[in-house]
């Protein structure tokens, strides 16, 4: 597994400076087919080519179960300024395990999961498993045809919001995987009269309390419940049932996990490096850098990603009002202004208009819901009307004020309908 030929020169790089350009200035939508691990035949060959973007990073391996976990047996390449590394090896295929092991900016040794890992190993573990998503075979195609010639604001839409892990488990320790839950989550919604179901936070996450609002692998179905493979069924099923499908997507702030996105080569690559931009006060997560290309091109095409390779519905996009603001939750003196010096990330508005631009128009009939708990104004009108250019707003006003009025006690409601009517 040295290399392609017996001299063990490696062949020409599998990403041309075409893409490396677009991924440079953040317009490869596609970035899930170069970067990441992706299983190639080169020169007759098969095998794996694996890319990481890492721009400080003085040195990056690919260290696995095909090479005993040794970074000295397949260092990567960097491609001229790009910061992306890469390296073909032979013979690797799906199934295999994988880290990149970095020299860091810090001369420090580093063990990093791919961020545009497709499967993970179940936490506590965090290596990244070699999958490729496109080959699972759909059979919702006239459900597509379907949508793409529907207007979703036109239509009727009922959500039932799951958390997959708690709805209905085997025992305290084992929840139902992606297929039983394709027997049983299908059979119930459709029974209930729901038009779509809305699923908690899906991408990988180390952590299980968070619920999946701290995402590790932005890229990948969770592991806990079965494979990208086993996760295509449960929406290929439900979409036979005629049942929507929408995914909570969580693209304002990451967790601090080691092997995973913080300080990825040693630097704020992902995140602010100043923390009154970079982290989150409340939760004790990092907030992305809306404003540099490579981190709006992985976020971008993240989104695109679930629409293209699982037929998503929808995205229902998390915490939107953590972003809009930069003093969101905190006091005088913990953030900085924007450039005109008001408290409006701009660079994040920009970022929703560009994600939502891009989804809408290449995936009709999908929508975006913007869950946003202040008034700011236009958020589901277009760009071009001062808008964000979500399809829909979560009326969170409506669902407090109603759960408050259910409350109370009967005999007293006569005199609060006005938290069922407010909103």
């Amino acid at each position: 597994m040295g290399g392609v030929r017996p001299n063990d020169e490696q062949p020409a790089p599998t990403l041309s400076d075409a893409e490396l350009h677009l991924i440079g200035e953040g317009n490869e939508l596609r970035l899930y087919d170069k970067l990441g691990a992706q299983l190639r035949e080169v020169e007759g060959v098969h095998g794996t080519a694996f890319a990481v973007w890492a721009p400080n990073a003085k040195r990056v391996s690919v260290v696995g179960d095909f090479n005993d976990w040794d970074g000295r047996r397949h260092v990567m390449r960097r491609l001229g300024d790009s910061g992306v590394w890469e390296v073909f090896v032979p013979e690797v295929g799906q199934g295999a395990h994988y880290k990149f092991e970095l020299i860091n900016a810090q001369d420090r040794l580093l063990l990093k999961t791919d961020p545009m890992g497709r499967f993970f190993e179940k936490a506590p573990k965090s290596a990244a498993i070699v999958w490729d998503t496109s080959r699972f075979s759909w059979s919702d195609q006239a459900w597509l045809e379907q949508r793409a010639t529907q207007n979703a604001l036109e239509l009727p839409m009922s959500i039932y919001e799951v958390h997959l892990g708690s709805w209905r488990k085997h025992n305290d320790a084992e929840s139902y995987s992606y297929r039983e839950l394709a027997d049983e989550l299908v059979g119930y919604v459709r029974e209930m009269g729901f038009t779509h179901v809305e699923f908690m936070p899906v991408a990988e996450h180390a952590y299980y309390p968070s619920w999946g609002y701290q995402v590790t692998g932005f890229y990948a179905p969770t592991s806990r419940y079965g494979t990208p493979d086993d996760f295509a069924a449960l929406v290929d099923a439900l979409h036979a049932a005629g049942i929507g499908v929408i995914l909570d997507w969580v693209p304002a702030h990451f967790p601090r996990d080691d092997f995973a996105l913080a300080l990825f080569d040693g630097t704020a690559l992902y995140e602010h490096a100043d923390p009154r931009r970079g982290e989150h006060p409340d939760w004790g997560t990092l907030v992305f850098n809306f404003g540099r290309a490579e981190v709006r091109n992985f976020l971008t095409a993240n989104a695109l990603y679930w629409c293209e390779r699982f037929h998503v519905d929808g995205l229902r996009v998390d915490a939107v009002a953590s972003m809009l603001y930069l003093d969101y939750s905190r006091e005088a003196g913990e953030w900085l202004p924007n450039e005109h010096g008001g408290r409006e990330n701009l660079e994040a508005i920009a970022f929703l208009r560009h994600v939502n631009h891009h989804v809408l128009t290449r995936h009709p009939g999908v929508v975006t819901i913007a869950e946003e708990s202040t008034a700011w104004p236009k958020v589901s009108r277009p760009p071009v009307d001062g808008g964000l250019g979500f399809s829909f707003k979560w009326n969170m006003g409506w669902m407090h004020d109603n759960l408050e009025f259910l409350r109370g006690d009967p005999i007293h409601r006569k005199c609060h309908f006005d938290k069922a009517t407010f909103a």
